[in-house]
């Protein structure tokens, strides 16, 4: 066998082993799938650990862990991963909720803490050359965190007491049941069962004036986030616009914020296609700001809806 071949070998099991360190079942089937490789080269590859001293528990067909309380020296990482870390951190700081600020800076000073004396050099080199320029809510929000009180809710499927305000400042106090969480255009949100609506909301995480875990478990298993956000999708009314094309590039960053699923260029200007929970609100009042250079298609209740908004406009324009 030639030396390219053992390469491959020697990262393919240090790679397993780390998985080993990072999980606490590796099924075969699945390092064969990551690698590219049959079963029965994963299988050898657990063998040559075994040789090499480190305690794999497991069996062949279900799966593979470390023995527990095994302790491994930390790892070391690449200039490419260094790097990687580096632009994390960068959006991180960027996106990152402000209740994972601090557990996410006492992360990284962990992994700076075993990046060799050279990367490090590099480390602060490049720190000040990379950016990310966003635009962030400068709201607060009311409560320390409060992300990861959700997310201890969801692994130990604890229910949520909740205080909310919805967006005409309205309060309520629910009891819910959290499925995830998400980031979407500047906000994070929480995906979770009412159990006040019987049904499935997303709670915008700035508007929880105040949360705490009860003692009440629920035994629903509710699955990947990504299943309830397509059904929350199915709610959605679905709007369509004709549009000058000469107004499209001043919509260009707005468009995707209210619900953009499609367009297409005809000879009349582009068609747009929506879907929006916005209907009543949050659509209209941003299509009035190019209405003169659109015509709604569909649905005739948004015509309706531009219609009042534009004779309230107009009646407070008059007023004297």
């Amino acid at each position: 066998m030639n030396e390219d071949h053992y390469i491959k070998k020697i990262d393919r099991v240090t790679s397993i082993l780390t998985q080993l360190q990072t999980k606490s079942i590796v099924r075969a089937q699945d390092l064969a799938d990551k690698f590219d490789v049959s079963i029965r080269t994963i299988y050898r590859d657990i063998k040559t650990l075994e040789n090499a001293g480190i305690p794999v528990f497991g069996e062949a067909g279900s799966g593979y862990s470390l023995v527990d309380g095994y302790k491994l020296p930390p790892v070391m990482f690449t200039k490419e991963e260094v790097l990687s870390f580096i632009t994390a951190e960068k959006l991180m700081q960027k996106f990152s909720h402000e209740s994972l600020d601090s557990h996410y800076n006492s992360a990284m000073e962990k992994v700076k803490a075993v990046i060799r004396n050279s990367e490090k050099n590099m480390v602060q080199n490049i720190e000040n050359q990379i950016d990310i320029y966003t635009h962030r809510p400068e709201k607060p929000d009311a409560i320390k965190n409060i992300i990861p009180t959700i997310l201890e809710s969801i692994a130990e499927k604890n229910q949520l007491k909740i205080h909310y305000q919805n967006v005409k400042d309205e309060a309520s106090e629910r009891i819910i049941e959290a499925v995830g969480i998400f980031y979407e255009v500047n906000y994070w949100y929480m995906m979770a069962f009412c159990t006040m609506r019987k049904d499935f909301r997303q709670f915008r995480i700035d508007r929880i004036l105040k949360i705490e875990k009860t003692k009440n478990q629920f035994l629903q298993n509710y699955g990947n986030i990504a299943d309830y956000r397509k059904k929350s999708d199915e709610k959605k009314v679905q709007i369509k616009l004709l549009v000058e094309k000469k107004i499209m590039p001043h919509i260009v960053n707005s468009k995707i914020y209210y619900g953009l699923t499609a367009e297409e260029e005809t000879e009349n200007g582009m068609l747009m296609t929506f879907e929006t929970e916005w209907i009543d609100e949050g659509f209209p009042r941003w299509l009035i700001t190019f209405l003169d250079f659109a015509e709604i298609l569909e649905p005739k209740y948004l015509k309706d809806t531009m219609n009042g908004l534009m004779n309230k406009i107009s009646n407070n324009l008059n007023k004297k």
